[in-house]
């Protein structure tokens, strides 16, 4: 049954993208399919900095240390970056230049100066190695990589062809960088919806990483669908009498060079006018200090983040009641996480957002009263540009409850991955429907639940086992902080689930009681038949998720079938 927090975004909704609003719709064509798109879209990226930094131009919107930028002032400094890389470095339009450094201003500002040259943003992970950061550079293409002097340093004696230029995150920072000319203004007559405007890297987590390219458009689309939903929320506020007194403000926890971090976090503060808080490690303790001292009133992070918080000895010393919402993407969050933080943080509501790197981070997201409702839900389609389907291995739509793959169709979607055109065939079905690799299903109010990776489906005898549900009952354990949970290889069953486990600081719990725990919560052949206890923090991709495929070979690397 809907609830009245359903009804109320339909009909928002509706209303904001009605003929004549701000997020009135048209039709374009993708992939030769109908979609719906903003009317009102800027062009390209350089025309939305260009319109929404000129009008905000006065806010603050950048705090990295000491460092406190304008939109205005971070506006003309990339308007800077973005004649240095024409006139000094010969940046042509569709050039990828590579970006490698921790979160800052400067990244920001490096970022935008790319695209209003006319380049092409390309995110390299921030946390890979020398080599790692060759094989991207060198899988797209860089003719130039902006990169801070840790990241350069990695890349000291190791093989690849592009330039190095090297920027540090004082606020000076890329001044070596800048010129005075009027590229920025230039290109804006230029520069269209289907240019090439970003690659970002797959996580890895299965493989060698993917550059995901993506048009101007496609970034844009996806950036103003968030702008929509946010529009949405706030009216929804406005009605209720709750509405923000305060210019709105995020802790930026996770990645810039992350899909989240990048369009929901960085781009669309620009059109909000949101200051962002940057965090350039991440640290509990720290993070609530911040929430208190900059009054942030949104936090977005790895689901492990915001229960490190609610759980945190120090908690209550921080003033943290402006905050209203703790927002959680790349991962489930287990379900007691999302009861702990309600409780810990009364004044906000826990959110999830469902969305990968190929569909610029939209997707589906779960808020609010919603949310703790139903909390195994990742919630319904992102409208009103979002079109999900769950598909079988044939392309063909299953009825509603059923499990299938998830599959996203909407303009933001990307074009393709560089120099892969058989990946790029498979990630996609013949009317444009992107595969996203997760197994899950809709409920009949149309809430999306995933069941687990693809690939992360242990067969057991038959039985198939999802990694996420013996993870949930896991972590429903008080004393474990963090889990994993994989497939071994077992001669006579195929496969046997197997598991990693962390427990709270001060708290024991054996494998053998821990097996017990769990023959009291799921099957039995759901149980893993291996238990390791860590004694460390589990190890982690650069988005802080945990890195299921290291655990696995840090653990599981002398483990013969049994």
């Amino acid at each position: 049954m809907q609830t009245d927090l359903d009804r109320d975004i339909t009909r928002i909704t509706d209303a904001v993208t009605a003929d004549g609003q701000m997020f009135a719709l048209k039709t374009v064509t993708r992939r030769g399919v109908d979609m719906p798109a903003f009317v009102n879209a800027p062009p390209s990226l350089a025309h939305y900095f260009a319109h929404f930094c000129n009008q905000n131009k006065d806010a603050l919107f950048l705090v990295d240390g000491e460092q406190r930028l304008t939109f205005g002032e971070v506006y003309g400094m990339a308007a800077k970056v973005a004649d240095g890389l024409a006139t000094g470095h010969g940046l042509k339009k569709g050039d990828r230049v590579g970006i490698a450094a921790r979160n800052s201003a400067q990244w920001a500002i490096a970022y935008m100066g790319t695209l209003m040259a006319g380049g092409c943003a390309t995110l390299l992970n921030g946390w890979w190695t020398g080599e790692e950061l060759a094989y991207g550079i060198e899988l797209c293409e860089c003719s130039l990589v902006l990169a801070d002097a840790p990241r350069a340093a990695r890349l000291d004696g190791i093989d690849h062809k592009a330039k190095i230029v090297v920027f540090d995150h004082s606020e000076e920072g890329l001044a070596p960088i800048m010129g005075d000319g009027d590229t920025a203004q230039r290109m804006l007559g230029e520069l269209g919806p289907d240019d090439l405007a970003t690659i970002l890297y797959t996580s890895g987590s299965t493989g060698n990483p993917k550059g995901a390219y993506s048009d101007h458009l496609g970034v844009v689309s996806g950036t103003m669908n968030y702008i929509c939903q946010t529009a949405m929320v706030l009216q929804l506020l406005t009605e209720r009498g709750d509405a923000p007194t305060v210019q709105p403000s995020a802790l930026v926890a996770v990645p810039l060079f992350h899909v989240t971090g990048e369009i929901p976090v960085f781009l669309q503060s620009i059109a909000i006018g949101r200051k962002l808080v940057l965090m350039p490690k991440w640290d509990a303790r720290e993070a609530l200090r911040l929430l208190d001292e900059e009054k942030v009133t949104y936090f977005v992070g790895v689901p492990l983040m915001s229960y490190e918080m609610a759980t945190h000895p120090d908690r209550e010393q921080f003033d943290l009641s402006q905050c209203k919402s703790f927002a959680a993407g790349g991962a489930p969050r287990p379900l007691e996480h999302v009861t702990k933080i309600r409780e810990a943080f009364p004044d906000g509501f826990p959110l999830l957002g469902y969305g990968l790197t190929e569909t610029n981070a939209v997707g589906a997201g779960n808020l609010n009263e919603n949310y703790l409702a139903k909390p195994g839900s990742t919630g319904m389609a992102s409208r009103p540009l979002v079109d999900m389907a769950i598909l079988d291995d044939a392309g063909n739509a299953l009825a509603q409850g059923e499990v299938g793959e998830v599959s996203i169709r909407s303009t933001a979607n990307f074009l393709g991955y560089w120099k892969d055109e058989e990946a790029t065939r498979a990630a996609y079905t013949d009317d444009a429907y992107f595969r996203t690799g997760d197994l899950g299903y809709l409920d009949p109010e149309g809430y999306l639940y995933i069941v687990d990776r693809k690939k992360d489906i242990i067969i057991r005898g038959g039985e198939n086992i999802a990694c996420i549900e013996v993870e949930d009952a896991i972590y429903a354990h008080p004393a474990v902080a963090e889990c994993s949970v994989f497939g071994l290889p077992d001669e006579r069953m195929g496969e046997i689930p197997a598991a990693v486990y962390l427990t709270q600081p001060g708290e024991s719990l054996s494998p053998q009681d821990l097996q017990a725990y769990l023959a009291e919560h799921i099957a039995h052949f759901k149980i893993p038949a291996r238990l390791w206890q860590a004694e460390e923090q589990l190890p982690r991709l650069g988005t802080q998720k945990v890195d299921k495929r290291a655990v696995k070979a840090l653990y599981a690397k002398d483990s013969a079938p049994a």
